[in-house]
């Protein structure tokens, strides 16, 4: 019975709904989370009659014909870029992007990637590093003796020394840009790597045409909603339901032929 494959494809497709809403939840209080939606296509149909097929010798065809469908498999998970909310912390070194871009952090091996997570320090060299250590790019260091640090919506880093009342530039914070955002790949510790389908990064200053300001002391939140997820996630839980129901009918089709006399 095609039936039992069919909605053994439908439990596999809403377990992996469910993950995708179960990482959404559990990352409601990462900095720059952006949550995921997971999307599906139908699989393969077969034709127990095609539709245009003759249906008589006198040239009448068959309209719709039959067609059986094989089923459901997962498309993709789709990445929701859109702002989270901005939570003030007053802390000098933390920096939320308000609009479009991410910072971009140069990891261990050379290789650079993007996040949106601001919650930035101070390496014992002075450089700009994220809570893992990676350095900001383009490397910004701040003198030891610096007494306070500002960072303006343009990302430029001003510090004033002891004794001297004019603050000093010393660097200049970019942002990146990416044709497609969703094309992006998530490698974990709110990082992600450019590839083929994200296009190339373009930097620019933040405030530029088309990129989003700095607003220093602050840190975006997840863009998570916990109404929808919740939500989905009952849809989801009653649609495995559903699924499984159908497998149970199928059993009993089939225990209903094989006790036939």
């Amino acid at each position: 019975m095609r039936s039992l494959s069919i909605a053994a494809t439908g439990m596999l497709a809403q377990q992996l709904n469910v993950e995708v809403i179960s990482n959404n939840i559990a990352n409601i209080n990462t900095t720059g989370f952006k949550r995921q939606r997971a999307e599906f296509n139908d699989l393969l149909y077969q034709d127990l009659l095609r539709a245009g097929t003759s249906s008589s010798d006198t040239g009448t065809v068959v309209p719709s014909g039959i067609q059986v469908g094989l089923g459901v498999k997962p498309a993709a998970t789709y990445r929701i870029t859109e702002q989270g909310a901005l939570n003030i912390t007053d802390n000098p070194l933390d920096l939320a992007i308000n609009g479009k871009g991410y910072f971009a952090v140069e990891l261990p091996n050379g290789d650079t990637a993007y996040s949106r997570a601001g919650s930035l320090g101070r390496s014992p060299n002075g450089d700009l590093v994220t809570t893992n250590g990676f350095i900001v790019q383009p490397g910004i260091t701040i003198p030891d003796d610096a007494v306070a640090i500002t960072i303006n919506a343009q990302g430029e880093v001003l510090i004033t020394l002891d004794g001297q009342t004019a603050p000093s530039n010393v660097g200049q914070l970019q942002l990146a840009t990416f044709p497609n955002e969703a094309g992006l790949q998530a490698i974990g510790n709110s990082m992600l790597l450019e590839t083929r389908a994200s296009g190339s990064a373009t930097l620019a200053a933040p405030g530029s045409a088309g990129y989003g300001s700095i607003q220093q002391g602050a840190l975006e939140g997840a863009n998570v909603n916990i109404v929808a997820e919740i939500t989905n996630l009952i849809t989801a839980q009653r649609a495995y339901e559903m699924n499984s129901r159908v497998i149970q009918a199928s059993d009993e089709m089939m225990s209903s032929v094989n006790q036939l006399r």
